[in-house]
């Protein structure tokens, strides 16, 4: 017998608590999306999930057409809300849209964990929230109004709030809250499954006696119960929420939120570049220091253009983020959308930039980015390489730039304070990777520079003034300038402040800096990047090699991260001084052993130094390939969604083999008739509860069923064991009478019993 249709104050009540269970639940997606798309696809997916289930549920369609509504809606509403930007006129699916929908179900996972939040509707990422919603509403909706344990729809919105939790932010969005507005409401909707379900049986079988009098005793008690347990759960629930905010208070969580996002590799990951100030000389060199490297529309005067930031240094190259150490400038994700800048006080700007002859993979910007739009030939395969980190400013793109490209950036050029204000700041609150054990003559240039100045802010201000007064420039390329080794490692930091004149150039002094500023305690970092001395406010700058440069930034807890140039002025560099010679005494070098040649065979090959084309695939092996690539990912598709059905039908199988292969005749004989007791149950008859044999029987109808009632009650109560014969006799017509229920069932109808589960837990005989 079916479970009776539900009644309309039952549809309405479930339906309420879903949809205050869901959007409680969706707020864990919040700060993933944080977008009036996202609202939109909630509330229609929520409402068209819950109409599709309410449908099923009252015309009780099975189970298999109502998840065929559901992948039809997904095909239907998907492009409209989960892909915004490829729906004609807002609302009506294209082929574009429908790709991305589908891509978007299968990688769309991964991606949302790849991307910087929020992503907005950015491409096809807001589809698997669209999944996570349509599923648990629709399952959650059926399984309420259709289940014999109804209860389990809770398990539903749950879900999505575990799901919003591994695929969101590193910082929750009121996760006490939410977390207790939760808990809160699926306790109610519990209690409210055992009320109604108290109630119905309380209808059903509380009518005996006068029936005025029993009508009015029921009502009092269930209404009595009802109250209690809402008071109950109430006390539970004030219990719970006042310990976790207590907790939260007195006992704050250590360490920032695990994720999935925190967890998974990042597809760009800059160590696998060389830093881009290892390269800084080769912008001075003689074919480069004249050539267009970039042409900027819009730059203002005075701005710097950032190719990379970088705040790790190992005593050989300062680079972003370095290997086995913690650096936040080495985390870079996808941009799906403008970051949000109003909090940030400046000048908005917007420039148009191609490029030249500049190549690589660090995509220039200037001041604090909030979008990007590619413009340039390769278009469309920039932006969807395009890679930022929003802790050091530094962007890029797989696939590196090249001339012809083009983009406008918008951003915001924060306000730098005065330089006297230097004097008087103090250290911020970034945390750096550890620096090596700073060049001793680097430690004695800074004491001499500030180890008489009092305050922190006053001995960085005086440190770099000290550079700037005795440091010279030379970039030791062309032939007039004096000799100036390129590289900033610890020994050629060292070189700068030991020589008897202090020559260098932009690589070397922005290094210097910076480990002066880490020393007096000031998390600092080294950018490389384009300082043009000609901008045109208004017009076109061009940007050449020659306006290659090096800064740094220090965090400041008044102004954040602040610019400073340590770079001396451009001035004449005086004569060196004559160096008195010094007699060394070389000791006498011992006289080596002569060198053995090894005899080499004449008929040596040479190495191969040409690695080996490979061989040209079969186009038509290649489209074999593919079929059975895909023919294996649908199978096994298939296999996975029929997984469930057939682990019912495999458990039944082996019962079905316990019981014939039991030990005994006398308990092959009982397990025939619970074989066929289970499938009479499955076939959908409603004997009573604790039916005798002869009571099954006489629900299926027939002799046979009375038969074999009879030959099973013989062998159980009769006076001596049964044969091996009668229990091959009854199992024989066990099959047949198993057999005969299928007569006159439609192909689905026998294949509904193959997967019941009633039998499994079901009712049994005596």
């Amino acid at each position: 017998m079916r479970r009776r249709r539900p009644t309309v104050k039952f549809i309405v009540a479930t339906t309420a608590m879903m949809w205050l269970a869901t959007a409680i639940a969706a707020t864990a997606l919040w700060p993933v999306y944080e977008s009036s798309a996202f609202l939109l696809m909630l509330g229609v997916t929520t409402v068209v999930a819950s109409a599709l289930a309410i449908t099923g549920a009252v015309f009780r369609f099975p189970a298999h057409l109502v998840a065929l509504s559901g992948v039809l809606a997904y095909v239907v509403l998907g492009v409209p809300l989960a892909v915004p930007g490829e729906a004609r006129y807002g609302l009506l699916p294209t082929l574009p849209g429908l790709a991305d929908l589908g891509f978007g179900a299968i990688a769309g996972w991964k991606q949302l964990l790849t991307v910087t939040l929020p992503v907005g509707s950015y491409e096809s990422l807001l589809v698997p929230a669209f999944v996570l919603v349509l599923a648990t509403v629709l399952v959650g909706v059926s399984v309420a109004l259709r289940a014999r344990v109804g209860e389990l729809a809770v398990l539903a919105p749950f879900t999505l709030f575990l799901a919003g939790i591994i695929l969101g932010s590193t910082t929750a969005f009121f996760p006490v809250a939410s977390s207790l507005a939760l808990t809160a409401t699926l306790l109610l909707w519990l209690i409210f499954f055992r009320w109604y379900r108290r109630r119905t049986s309380s209808r059903n079988y509380g009518w005996v006696g006068d029936a005025g009098s029993t009508s009015t005793r029921v009502t009092e008690d269930t209404i009595f119960v009802g109250a209690r347990t809402v008071l109950a759960a109430g006390l539970i629930i004030a219990i719970a929420a006042g310990g976790a905010v207590a907790a939260t208070a007195f006992v704050p969580p250590k360490g920032a939120r695990e994720v999935l996002r925190s967890t998974i590799v990042q597809p760009f990951d800059p160590r696998d570049y060389p830093s881009p100030l290892s390269g800084f000389r080769r912008y001075h060199q003689e074919t480069n220091a004249d050539a267009t490297m970039l042409t900027v529309d819009g730059l203002p005067e005075g701005a710097r253009i950032r190719i990379a930031t970088l705040d790790t240094y190992d005593g050989v190259v300062y680079s972003v983020g370095a290997e086995g150490r913690d650096s936040d400038s080495g985390s870079f994700t996808l941009v799906p959308s403008r970051f949000d800048r109003s909090g940030l006080d400046g000048d908005r700007v917007g420039v148009d930039v191609s490029v030249g002859d500049y190549s690589g993979v660090w995509l220039p910007t200037i001041g604090a980015f909030e979008s990007i739009r590619f413009t340039g030939e390769g278009a469309s395969g920039l932006r969807g390489s395009f890679y930022f980190n929003d802790n050091s400013g530094s962007a890029a793109v797989i696939g590196e730039l090249g001339e012809g490209d083009a983009y406008r950036l918008s951003s915001v050029l924060p306000v730098e304070p005065a330089p006297e204000a230097l004097a008087r700041v103090t250290p911020g609150a970034s945390q750096l990777p550890a620096l090596p054990v700073l060049p001793e003559d680097l430690s004695v240039a800074l004491d001499r520079y500030s180890g008489q100045i009092q305050g922190l802010g006053a001995r960085l201000s005086a440190a770099m003034t000290g550079l700037r007064a005795e440091g010279y420039i030379s970039h030791g390329v062309a032939d007039d300038e004096p000799m100036s080794r390129s590289g900033h490692s610890a020994d050629r930091i060292a070189e700068l402040f030991s020589e008897q004149q202090m020559i260098g150039d932009e690589e070397q002094y922005a290094v210097a800096a910076a480990l002066m500023a880490r020393e007096i305690g000031f998390p600092a970092r080294v950018v490389v990047g384009f300082a043009p001395a000609d901008a045109v406010p208004g017009g076109t700058t061009v940007i050449t090699g020659a306006d290659i440069s090096a800064w740094i930034e220090v965090d400041t807890a008044q102004y954040g991260w602040v610019t400073i140039d340590p770079t001396p002025p451009e001035r004449d560099i005086p004569d060196r001084a004559p160096e008195e010679p010094t007699q060394v005494a070389r000791p006498q070098s011992p006289v080596q052993p002569p060198v053995l040649e090894r005899d080499v065979p004449e008929d040596q090959l040479a190495p191969e130094t040409a690695q080996d084309e490979g061989e040209v695939a079969d186009p038509l092996l290649a489209l074999l390939l593919l079929m059975l690539q895909v023919s294996a990912w649908t199978l096994l598709g298939i296999a996975l969604l029929l997984s469930p059905f057939l682990a019912v039908m495999g458990a039944k199988l082996r019962r079905r083999h316990l019981r014939r292969t039991a030990a005994s005749p006398l308990e092959r004989i009982s397990g025939g008739w619970h074989e066929f007791a289970d499938a009479v149950l499955d076939h959908g008859y409603d004997p009573p509860g604790g039916a005798t044999r002869g009571e099954y029987a006489h629900t299926v109808g027939g002799g046979r069923p009375l038969l074999l009632a009879a030959a099973a009650d013989r062998a159980v109560f009769g006076p001596t064991e049964p044969s091996a014969s009668e229990a091959t006799r009854v199992w024989r017509s066990v099959d047949e009478l198993r057999h005969s229920l299928d007569d006159g069932l439609t192909r689905r109808q026998r294949l509904r019993a193959r997967i019941s589960l009633r039998s499994l837990s079901g009712k049994k005989t005596t």
